[in-house]
């Protein structure tokens, strides 16, 4: 997979929640020796996450490499997951992934994007901070710490 190869996004299905659990299973296992544990986006039901968020697959080739779930809310827009196959991370697609958010968020009026992750997914924390994200608020959870980001658009 290299940068010639056009990357396309496309609204997830039903039916892709297979592969969507495979993408984020893929993804975050990396994490389960750093914090002990398997994090939560590994046990998520898909299949209801299909039919409740919007969730966008990233292809190359027609193969999916990676993904972001999001949901509108009222004054922002909620990114509650995203992922990058490990075989396809370190190429710019979290970056992608995060502009399309972006181009999401702008296009429903939003000027604001909000997420969470684990302060202990310090290469993600750091990916956040150098897209412009900045961190808002520190809670203690399961023995570790969640980190509350957020980034404000169009200014």
């Amino acid at each position: 997979m290299s940068s010639h190869h056009p990357v396309e996004f496309r609204p997830a299905l039903t039916e892709d929640a297979d592969t969507i659990r495979d993408v984020v299973c893929a993804a975050y296992a990396r994490w389960i020796p750093v914090i002990g544990r398997e994090p939560r986006p590994m046990n998520a039901d898909y299949e209801q996450a299909v039919r409740e968020h919007q969730i966008d697959l990233m292809s190359i080739d027609a193969q999916v490499v990676g993904l972001i779930e999001t949901m509108l809310r009222e004054d922002h827009l909620w990114i509650e997951n995203i992922a990058v196959r490990p075989d396809a991370q370190g190429q710019g697609l979290g970056r992608l992934l995060l502009a399309h958010a972006e181009h999401r968020a702008v296009e429903a009026g939003r000027d604001e994007i909000r997420l969470l992750t684990n302060a202990a997914f310090e290469a993600n924390v750091a990916l956040y901070k150098k897209t412009g994200y900045r961190i808002v608020h520190r809670e203690p959870f399961m023995g570790g710490t969640t980190v509350y980001m957020n980034k404000t658009l169009g200014r």
